[in-house]
């Protein structure tokens, strides 16, 4: 019975379908549909487009990138502080959105490469900035000048040459006399094809300094011609450095920077220092003009090669100038010979560049205002605080041969740009302690020497004798405060590791979102040193206690602590393992 009420079921669909020409195999033709009234055809309106699927994780992972972006961009501006709060961000916009930084496969995925990045710029940032990096120095020009066979006497300048340089010196008044002989000459060509571009860039890059230097020269009495000297010693370059440690835009050699005036310790070098250095080469060559009688081109020799041996090469040689003490190789070395041309030879092009072919620009002249600083302080903060670039503050204050600003007693002043000096003052008044640069103290005890402090720390004998102005050999006081070098920031949650230490490298608690770092824990000992330590912003338990070397369970027995939560300002209690 079932089955034929099964069949005359499926017998009354197939006529159905049949009628309706739905069948699988035949196609009733429809006779077509009449018109409406009126004629005309009514058309069936497609339907709206639909919207594509809104992809949220998609947004949530672009405003993260977006983050991560903006927070690079700081970093490379050396912002640390807005650097920090763009990453926490790229890293909270997952954390805190509806699927969390696990639950979503792409998040998830996404949360540990971001994690991996910012570690990664962590660590590149502090080693960058640590306190035993020099600021880099660049070669000085003269030593690849005198070094090479440049001049070659067998071949005298071309006779255009010597035409138009003789024209240019009868229409040219120069405070310094310059004889148009063949070894100027031949310098004005040289200058004019070789070494045009090496000239073209050096006149353009003085262009920033030289309405300083003249106007010191001028002061000072001094022949303004004078000015264009540091186009041969270090095409103007501040951080040149030469094969022979001369340095700075004027090249002074160490002991004769300090005999005039140029401050140099583990912290600055005022050699470097544009301005500081003019007014040492301006008393340095009053000096040397008033010891040769006036005569300028001993003066320059003396610049070169020393006042002494220069002495000694014109009384061995009974000579009277410079043109007949240096006609022969057996008096005065090559470079000293051939240096004063050279700069002779520069001066007359630099007074008339565009009649030897040179284009020259004109250059914004350096400007810049002075902030006083009572107290050591990053220069990343002080680019931060002044809203420009840290490159912008580095180039100012090209004296500065680390990160922060001297230590000691005496007030500094750094130079920023025009216009910013009143934002910087504001944001050092407000500023909290834990925002200056992070430099560790040491007091003395009785039996410490150089070499025990340095390994207690972690850090190179000569650097800790250096930031402290000492010798090497020198012997400690008990109660001698010390200058412990370290990094001078930190980035996001975590402090600086010693030398001594491998780097660590952070990573984020995929639920909470807080920072932490692989360290290993120590077992207490009995010979411990009691340490206070106060809690700076951006610190954790576990930046902590790999700046100490030590385990946050540690930390927390010690301090009585429950949970991870800290505060600035915080003080905890660490003990270290005693070291002699």
């Amino acid at each position: 019975m079932q089955h034929q009420i099964r069949w005359e079921s499926a017998a009354l669909l197939a006529l159905a379908l049949a009628a309706s020409g739905c069948g699988p195999h035949t196609r009733a033709a429809l006779p077509p549909a009449a018109p409406p009234a009126g004629g005309v055809v009514a058309t069936a309106q497609p339907a709206p487009p639909q919207p594509p699927p809104v992809d949220h994780v998609a947004d949530l992972l672009a405003e993260s990138d977006r983050h991560m972006a903006a927070g690079e961009s700081e970093l490379q501006r050396g912002h640390l502080n807005q650097a920090r709060v763009e990453f926490d961000q790229a890293l909270d916009v997952l954390i805190q959105s509806p699927y969390g930084a696990r639950t979503e496969p792409r998040i998830r995925g996404h949360f540990d490469r971001l994690v991996a990045r910012i570690s990664a710029l962590e660590l590149a940032a502090l080693s960058a900035g640590d306190g035993f990096t020099e600021t880099a120095s660049e070669p000085a020009p003269i030593d690849e000048l005198l070094a090479s066979s440049i001049f070659d006497a067998a071949t005298p300048p071309a006779p255009e040459v010597e035409r138009v340089v003789r024209a240019d010196l009868e229409t040219t008044q120069h405070d310094i006399p310059i004889p148009p002989n063949e070894r100027v000459l031949a310098y004005v060509e040289l200058f004019q094809g070789r070494l045009r571009d090496w000239v073209q860039n050096g006149l353009i890059r003085g262009g920033r300094y030289l309405p300083m230097i003249q106007s010191v020269f001028r002061a000072e009495g001094l022949p303004l011609d004078l000015a264009y000297v540091p186009l041969i010693e270090s095409a103007f370059k501040p951080n040149a450095l030469s094969r022979a440690k001369a340095k700075g835009v004027w090249q002074f050699m160490r002991d004769t920077g300090r005999e005039n005036g140029l401050e140099q310790n583990w912290f600055i070098d005022e050699r470097a220092d544009p301005e500081k250095a003019t007014h040492a080469a301006a008393q340095y060559l009053r000096r040397l003009n008033r010891m040769f009688a006036g005569d300028w081109h001993l003066a320059l020799a003396s610049y070169n090669g020393g006042p002494g041996r220069v002495q000694r090469a014109l009384k061995r040689s009974g000579a009277s100038d410079f043109w007949e003490v240096s006609g022969s190789p057996k008096f005065l070395p090559r470079e000293t010979r051939e240096y004063v041309p050279m700069i002779l030879a520069a001066i007359i092009i630099a007074r008339n560049p565009a009649q030897y072919g040179f284009d020259i620009p004109p250059a914004e002249p350096m400007a810049y205002e002075r902030v006083t600083l009572t107290r050591p302080v990053d220069l990343r903060r002080v680019a931060e605080w002044a809203g420009v670039e840290l490159g912008d503050i580095q180039a100012l204050n090209p004296e500065l041969r680390r990160w922060t600003t001297p230590i000691g007693a005496r007030p500094y002043e750094v130079k920023v740009p025009v216009g910013t000096g009143t934002r910087l003052q504001e944001q050092l008044a407000s500023a909290s302690d834990i925002e200056f640069a992070s430099l560790r103290f040491h007091r003395a005890r009785r039996g410490e020497t150089l070499a025990s402090v340095a390994r207690r720390y972690g850090v190179a004998r000569a650097d800790l004798a250096g930031a402290n102005d000492l010798s090497v050999k020198a012997r400690l006081r008990a109660g001698q405060q010390l200058v412990i070098p370290q990094a001078p920031a930190t980035l996001l949650a975590s402090a600086a590791a010693t030398p001594a230490t491998p780097p660590v490298l952070a990573s984020r608690d995929l639920n909470t979102g807080s920072v932490s770092a692989q360290t290993a824990s120590r077992t207490d000992r009995d010979d411990l040193v009691r340490t206070t330590y106060r809690v700076r912003r951006g610190d954790t338990l576990t930046s902590i206690a790999r700046l100490f070397q030590t385990s946050v369970t540690s930390l927390r027995r010690w301090n009585g602590l429950s949970g991870s939560r800290i505060t600035p300002g915080l003080r905890l209690t660490i003990y270290q393992p005693r070291k002699s």
